[in-house]
């Protein structure tokens, strides 16, 4: 429900959707929003460029998460061949590996090791330290120096996207290691993410790769856009702008990428500083409660949509289709939904970069975002 423009009434949402609209044809020749489509080994080749191209990709992503240099140049010169050969414009976007915490490496011998409800676990900042049992193991080796010092009694610590919980019971600077209490049974393995809700991170946005993946690939390739990770304050992308420019890439756009709490917090001071901005949901989610998750999304979209700066919604949108031909509704629903706030694209990941199914999620995509748009009053907005 919303109040209108001409009184304090509220007025019920969906007004201009018609019978008409739901049971006609979709042409997506008009749509307005873009797709930004990752790229990886299932769409790779030219084949499955071009069918990402015809089935409605605007901007292709290159993940630095993964790949090196040489496995992105070759990717990026075969995109920009299938472009040429169909007069398309592709927009190319470099999304930045960041800062990262993980966690740390096992014994020979073990793959995986299980935790169990109830027991204690040390986190220790000393990496050199190899997790010695399988099951019930008691320590495990963190990549972040400062955890002792960042994290305190009560904070959680989420591992492997969340399937681990963690309490911390105590902290030991001194030792360089935290105590945690396990909160459900779990089984992980080497090097997994680590996520810490609510605590500000001593690190630094850029890292040496970054660096070097900006410089020597972005610049040298002539991306249109840098998607930063894990942007934290203005400063941030004052520095990046610098980078870009005392290297020749003033010309490239900057994304940043907000995925916690403190980039929220810092909001507006980034939006000001920057060209676009990514709400970036994977991470966010593990920052902040999931259930605040789309109140976040609304705030930030609407004060890019007032700023007039290009903002792209992420993460998860047509999840279930890495592995089925078809999504879920409640996925459709999170794609309109996203129009709806106001987001100028959407973006795909796993779906274009490793599905069977890339071409259908681009389709299914283009018609859900073609299918919003026609069912909003853009002359009021």
């Amino acid at each position: 429900m919303s109040i209108s423009n001409t009184s304090e009434v509220p007025t019920l949402a969906g007004g201009f959707i018609t019978l008409d609209m739901v049971t006609a044809p979709v042409n997506t020749l008009q749509r307005r929003t873009k797709i930004v489509c990752t790229i990886g080994p299932a769409s790779w080749s030219e084949d499955g460029l071009a069918k990402l191209m015809d089935a409605g990709m605007n901007v292709a992503r290159f993940n630095f998460s993964h790949g090196d240099h040489q496995g992105h140049g070759a990717t990026l010169e075969r995109l920009r061949k299938v472009a040429a050969a169909k007069s398309r414009n592709i927009a190319v976007l470099l999304d930045t590996k960041g800062p990262e915490i993980r966690s740390g490496f096992f014994e020979e011998g073990i793959d995986k090791i299980t935790l169990h409800k109830g027991e204690n676990l040390i986190l220790t900042s000393d990496y050199t330290y190899k997790c010695d049992k399988s099951d019930h193991p008691t320590k495990l080796a963190c990549t972040y120096e400062q955890l002792a010092t960042s994290v305190k009694p009560g904070n959680q610590i989420l591992v492997a996207d969340g399937s681990l919980v963690l309490t911390v019971l105590e902290c030991a600077p001194a030792q360089s290691q935290v105590t945690c209490r396990i909160e459900n049974n779990c089984t992980i393995g080497e090097r997994k993410n680590m996520n810490l809700p609510g605590v500000t991170v001593e690190l630094p946005t850029f890292t040496d790769k970054d660096v070097d993946d900006i410089v020597n690939f972005g610049i040298k390739q002539g991306v249109e856009f840098i998607a930063a990770s894990f942007v934290r304050t203005g400063q941030d992308v004052r520095n990046l702008r610098k980078l870009l420019a005392d290297n020749g890439g003033s010309q490239i756009k900057i994304i940043c990428k907000i995925e916690n709490q403190e980039g929220l917090e810092n909001y507006d001071e980034i939006l000001k500083e920057t060209d676009g901005i990514m709400v970036a949901r994977g991470d966010l989610g593990m920052e902040i409660p999931p259930s605040k998750v789309f109140l976040a999304q609304k705030f930030m979209i609407r004060k890019a949509n007032i700023a007039g700066k290009v903002v792209i919604t992420a993460t998860q949108m047509l999840e279930s289709m890495i592995k089925n031909p078809r999504p879920t509704r409640a996925e459709c629903s999170d794609v309109a939904n996203a129009v709806y706030d106001g987001t100028d694209a959407v973006m795909l990941s796993g779906e274009s970069a490793n599905s069977p199914y890339f071409e259908q999620a681009v389709h299914i995509m283009s018609r859900t975002v073609t299918n919003a748009e026609v069912s909003r009053n853009y002359n009021v907005l």
